[in-house]
């Protein structure tokens, strides 16, 4: 199922048709705890099960069992102006995967080692910054008034 335009057909010439499908899915950490084989998904709403699973089969190549799939409401607010505002429902698809595949979620978040590796990043840039300084407080000496980018070194 796709909105955008092919180009059309022309007898001898080699045809320019991509099938781009409409569908896309993004990969979320649940809320709740789930199994080590269970991938929490959000997809488009047009998508069914079987669309997930040779989604993920045909593209990624991932063995899949079974998929579940729910529709979450989207949250009913009041915004800035005082009228109330629905947010777009959400289609959420549970993939679980075979029972010997483990699924886990990456860590996004700083640990000790990022920690270190980011101490040794900003102890490298004071350096760096401290050698530029010197370097334009001399030349400052040499030639007070003129901007660096105009002297000559």
């Amino acid at each position: 199922m796709s909105t955008r335009w092919y180009p059309l057909y022309q007898k001898g010439n080699p045809q320019l048709r991509i099938f781009l499908p409409n569908f896309w899915m993004k990969m979320v950490k649940p809320d709740l705890e789930q199994r080590k084989n269970i991938v929490h998904f959000h997809c488009s709403m047009e998508m069914t099960r079987h669309d997930i699973k040779n989604y993920l089969e045909k593209i990624y190549k991932v063995p899949v069992i079974k998929v579940n799939t729910r529709i979450a409401l989207g949250t009913i607010r009041e915004n800035e102006l005082g009228t109330i505002v629905k947010d777009d429902d959400i289609k959420i698809a549970y993939v679980h995967l075979p029972r010997y595949e483990k699924f886990e979620y990456p860590n996004l978040f700083e640990t000790d080692q990022r920690k270190k590796e980011k101490e040794k990043e900003d102890s490298i840039m004071e350096e760096t910054k401290a050698g530029f300084q010197a370097v334009v407080e001399e030349n400052n000496k040499t030639q007070p008034g003129l901007p660096p980018w105009f002297r000559n070194f």
